[in-house]
């Protein structure tokens, strides 16, 4: 009789085991019900993007026009600073607070790819990313470890606005990353640039600044260098990385379609900067060359199109104004607008 008490103790101490261990937690699954209401508020949120998107499109797309203290119709434009300037003779043909120091984002690499070209460099030369070139880079393609060309990455830079293909270049010239800040901002002083300064050969720093004026010189300037314009005016590159293929386009609008003869540009954004574009096209029937520059468009598509209506507008014009203002002989720096300066 004593087996069976010693059995009914263990048992005892067993069921007491059973009732203390742990409880394992079950996670719920989201119902169904759950799942559909978090799938219509993302599909709301969606339409709430795309109708923002649309609109804005909209607006962009529609040109706006005021009259000036003279009566003249003259363009009304969205962002904060624009220029139309003739490379010619230095003229301006219309501006909007042209002259105002803002921060360009991207645009900055259009002076990266002139100093580093300014000592005529190998660029088939292979260097190696380094971690510290693509950390934080936000737009790139690279990775640390890749070996590229100097010439692929000049690609990368004007095509893609890849930012670590920036910071490379800087690093592998002869100036060194810091050297290169330097240089740069020494060469924006030697081409005139009295509002222009570089903080980080990528433009990813709000400090990089410059003048819708400024950069319409500029790139002027490096117009006159096909080792740049003409990466400008490719749609499409591919990289051969190892056994990696990278194939990018262009983030300029304007070459992508092919609608406006372009002949050399940039793109810029950061949230500080807005949206930017800096361009020198070619009016029709061959006609002359004009600078148009964007700071601080309210949306991507926005600068486009303001590039787009300020070119159609000084199109109908180029009758009028080019004829005399080629014939003039005054001197490049600035002038007095040909039309009156628009207000924001």
């Amino acid at each position: 009789m004593g087996v069976p008490a010693v059995a009914s103790a263990a048992g005892a101490q067993s069921a007491a085991g059973s009732s203390s261990a742990p409880k394992k937690l079950t996670l719920k699954k989201p119902t169904t019900s759950a799942k559909a209401a978090t799938a219509r508020r993302r599909a709301r949120s969606a339409r709430t993007r795309a109708a923002v998107q649309a609109a804005a499109l909209r607006e962009a797309i529609e040109p706006r026009f005021k009259l000036d203290d003279a009566g003249s119709v003259v363009p009304d434009i969205r962002a904060e600073a624009a220029i139309i300037y003739n490379p010619e003779n230095g003229k301006v043909l219309w501006e909007s607070n042209s002259t105002s120091r803002l921060s360009i984002a991207s645009i900055t690499k259009v002076m990266t790819a002139t100093v580093f070209l300014e000592d005529q460099p190998d660029m088939t030369r292979e260097v190696v990313v380094q971690r510290a070139d693509v950390r934080a880079a936000s737009t790139t393609y690279l990775r640390a470890g890749y070996k590229i060309t100097t010439g692929d990455l000049l690609h990368l830079l004007l095509i893609a606005s890849d930012n670590a293909a920036a910071r490379v270049l800087a690093r592998v010239s002869p100036f060194g990353s810091v050297g290169f800040i330097d240089r740069m901002n020494a060469k924006a002083e030697e081409l005139g640039l009295e509002n222009t300064t570089y903080a980080d050969p990528s433009g990813l720093l709000a400090d990089n600044t410059s003048s819708a004026y400024d950069l319409a010189k500029l790139i002027t300037y490096v117009s006159g260098d096909e080792r740049i314009a003409s990466i400008m005016r490719t749609p499409y590159y591919t990289v051969n990385v190892g056994r990696k293929q990278i194939t990018v386009h262009s983030t300029n609008q304007l070459v992508m379609k092919g609608d406006v003869d372009v002949q050399a540009g940039k793109t810029g954004f950061i949230t500080k900067a807005g949206y930017c574009l800096a361009t020198l096209l070619r009016l029709p029937q061959g006609g002359p060359d004009v600078a148009v520059v964007i700071l601080g468009a309210k949306s991507n598509p926005g600068r486009f199109w303001e590039t787009r209506h300020l070119f159609n507008w000084i199109s109908t014009k180029a009758q009028d104004w080019f004829a005399p203002i080629e014939q003039s002989t005054a001197p490049t720096g600035m002038q007095t607008p040909a039309v009156v300066p628009a207000s924001n």
